[in-house]
């Protein structure tokens, strides 16, 4: 197969780390021609159609800047490519909608992961309330007053009263605050974060179990394919791996296996090949599917290659839509 990777500057990659490069030396190794290009290159010109400029490229899994050889730069149409990936690192902007638009143009001439229209209508912390059953109590809102009730009747529940606001646009953990009772500090985190309440946020109950580790679990096609424990380092909340979390061996818990259960069948039939959902104390609280991470930190766990079930689900599924 022809397999075009849309991303970030690939000779900026750090070959052990990156879920992309893992990806894309896992294609090669299988033989597929593997391309790239950056977001900027896309392009849709009437009756011409969806067309990027892109680089072949032959990996390597060495650090220092000779992981990558660039062939010249050549135009192609998207619709002569077998699998375009989407994997720009966010933010989720109006630039990444716009290209998702050019790569919806691609379809269904090429398989394109994940899929486009399912990009813009998921966001990836909204689509976590599609399955309220796992998510800890959660109030979308631009009102301050509303986040303030929202807060003292948590304490009826016998939860607590501290709630965490973040951004709904935000990633990596960026402003995401943690409120506890009776912070004087709410009135002014509700005017940043909801820019004087012109743009909606979350609150969600805190979750104390977040002291323990956020976990990673990524989903495969539609089925379980690996979990990592990100636990926060110092005395930062937050359990990202651009942040500084540690990643630690873990396991899913029953309730765990039932979200997986429920969560798996959803994301296939709407087109997220791959995914990772993030969980706190068995809770749900994001379903990371523009660019998720992590193959690298299951892969040194459990002793698995992540990777190669999603090249595996590539060929498949676009064998299948040969068909």
């Amino acid at each position: 197969m022809r397999i075009l990777f849309v991303m970030d500057p690939l000779e900026l990659v750090d070959v052990n780390h990156d879920s992309t490069f893992a990806i894309m030396l896992e294609a090669q190794n299988r033989g597929h021609e593997v391309l790239y290009c950056l977001q900027p290159s896309l392009r849709l010109r009437g009756r011409e159609g969806p067309a990027a400029t892109v680089q072949r490229v032959t990996l390597r899994p060495v650090k220092g800047g000779d992981h990558a050889r660039f062939e010249p730069q050549e135009a192609v149409d998207l619709r002569d490519l077998d699998v375009i990936f989407m994997r720009k690192d966010p933010p989720f902007d109006i630039e990444y909608i716009f290209a998702t638009y050019i790569l919806e143009a691609a379809e269904p001439h090429a398989l394109v992961v994940n899929r486009p229209a399912s990009l813009r209508s998921h966001n990836e912390k909204l689509y976590a309330l599609a399955f309220p059953e796992f998510c800890p109590d959660t109030l979308v809102t631009s009102d301050a007053a509303e986040v303030r009730a929202f807060q003292e009747a948590l304490g009826d529940r016998g939860a607590g009263r501290s709630i965490v606001v973040k951004p709904l646009d935000g990633n990596g953990g960026e402003g995401i605050f943690v409120v506890r009772e009776g912070d004087p500090n709410l009135n002014v985190i509700m005017e940043l974060s909801t820019r004087k309440g012109r743009r909606p946020i979350m609150a969600q109950r805190y979750l104390p179990e977040a002291q323990a580790g956020d976990k990673r679990v990524l989903f495969v096609d539609g089925e379980f394919a690996g979990a990592v424990n990100r636990v926060p380092k110092g005395k930062d909340p937050r359990g990202n791996m651009v942040r500084g979390a540690i990643a630690e061996k873990t396991t899913l818990t029953a309730r765990e296996l039932a979200m997986a259960a429920a969560l798996g069948p959803r994301l296939k039939a709407d087109g997220h090949l791959f995914v990772g959902i993030d969980v706190i104390g068995e809770h749900l609280t994001e379903v990371n599917v523009t660019s998720p991470t992590g193959i690298h930190e299951v892969n040194r766990l459990d002793g698995v290659k992540v990777e190669t079930r999603v090249v595996e689900a590539l060929e498949q599924n676009r064998a299948a839509q040969r068909r």
